[in-house]
């Protein structure tokens, strides 16, 4: 099974080359991540289960939900353009937002799964608004296939809002924090 680190690895070594293409089959598993191309559609990652997995899937037991061959994740979201309706008069205020936004970083899903803000049920949350966090703070669990991936805030700052709520399906891709950037 492929790490999350590793996964976000592959995809940062392929966004600095023109690979557009990439399989890698590591114990079992196999993943293929494709590029954006210029129709602005999202990198598509796709995990494969094991062998033994797959034959499971392909016929489930009546009592137990089928597992997706792979996981594919939607297209991001497009930022919309700033209209004149959006502005305000004069457009001051807009710059004022865009300048604040563009000191915020969003924290994504790295994969589907769901989305758990605390290690167990009864514990506190990883982070909560107003809580400082480096590149390596754990901020949130994704739960994959019985696998609790713990996600990183892969940025240094405060948490300014949370975007997902707890136990809540989550989408490859999909904003699960705001960091305000230090």
């Amino acid at each position: 099974m492929f790490r999350v680190t590793e996964i976000r690895e592959l995809i940062r070594l392929m966004d600095e080359t023109s690979v557009v293409e990439l399989e890698v089959e590591s114990e079992g598993s196999r993943l293929s991540i494709r590029k954006a191309h210029a129709t602005g559609v999202a990198p598509a990652v796709q995990a494969a289960p094991p062998a033994a997995v797959q034959a499971a899937v392909q016929q489930p037991a009546a009592s137990t939900p089928a597992v997706p061959a792979g996981i594919e994740g939607p297209p991001a979201p497009a930022a919309a353009p700033l209209t004149g309706e959006k502005r305000g008069k004069g457009g001051g205020e807009a710059r004022s937002t865009a300048i604040a936004e563009a000191s915020l970083h969003t924290i994504t899903s790295p994969m589907v799964g769901t989305f758990y803000r605390a290690p167990a049920p009864d514990a506190d949350p990883y982070v909560q608004i107003g809580s400082k966090v480096t590149e390596k703070t754990i901020v949130c669990i994704v739960e994959a296939m019985k696998l609790m991936n713990e996600i990183e805030a892969d940025c240094r700052g405060e948490i300014v809002e949370v975007l997902a709520e707890n136990g809540q399906l989550v989408e490859f891709g999909q904003p699960l924090f705001r960091v305000r950037l230090d």
